[in-house]
């Protein structure tokens, strides 16, 4: 099945690079809300005629979105919306818990002056976000604000995977949410975060990171426990 909803929309931007990167954040706003479901395909020459440019720059926003994992791009077999499913979430939970809270406790051993500060100016943009009811937003300075304190860890070539982890996190929040959800709430429970941060309290940061994690979804059993031998 085919299927391009009209509710996207593209900026009419001369430069190639800007309409790329309007394609794929109109995308991802599709994909993130569920408005393009798993299975869609998705074809360069419908999405350059909507968007009004060149495939090949469709072609760039889809290569982004691949590297994302909203997307599968197969010879032969086009490029389609890719699934979210809870199995992935689970999986996808654990390895982020262990690259955050490893990586919270490297940054804590020497963190960068602006950390907290930083961590606060996110807050502000999250609760901003909440508060004009702009899930995608919070979700975006959401993942801003872990990228933020795994920045100091200086592990970069793990970031861009703690990265998917965020993105295919919220993606199945969002799909599996059938009720409204307090945004406010949602953005305030990063405030423990930076409080054991501010006091370069080890042990109390990294657990209020891993509860953080542990509780953003109700997946029943806790799926962090290993099981037994």
């Amino acid at each position: 099945m085919s299927y391009f909803s009209e509710r996207t929309t593209g900026k009419t931007i001369a430069a190639k690079p800007a309409k790329s990167a309007a394609a794929f954040s109109a995308l991802k706003r599709e994909i993130m809300l569920g408005l393009l479901p798993a299975g869609t395909v998705l074809t360069e020459l419908e999405l350059a005629n909507h968007f009004g440019c060149s495939q090949g720059t469709v072609r760039e926003a889809l290569l982004q979105l691949q590297e994302e994992g909203l997307v599968l791009r197969k010879a032969h077999r086009g490029t389609q919306v890719s699934e979210c499913t809870e199995a992935e979430a689970i999986e996808m939970f654990k390895v982020r818990q262990q690259i955050e809270c490893s990586g919270i406790i490297r940054a804590l051993s020497r963190p960068s002056r602006s950390l907290v500060g930083d961590l606060n100016d996110l807050l502000g943009e999250m609760i901003a976000a909440a508060k004009a009811d702009d899930e995608l937003e919070l979700a975006a300075h959401d993942r801003e604000f872990h990228r933020r304190i795994f920045h100091d860890a200086d592990l970069p070539a793990l970031d861009p995977i703690l990265h998917r982890c965020l993105i295919h996190n919220h993606r199945f929040k969002i799909l599996r949410s059938s009720t409204p959800r307090d945004l406010v709430a949602t953005a305030e429970r990063h405030r423990s975060i930076i409080d054991a941060i501010e006091e370069q309290d080890l042990f109390r940061a990294s657990q209020a990171l891993r509860h953080h994690i542990a509780t953003i979804v109700d997946l029943g059993p806790d799926v962090f426990v290993e099981p037994a031998q």
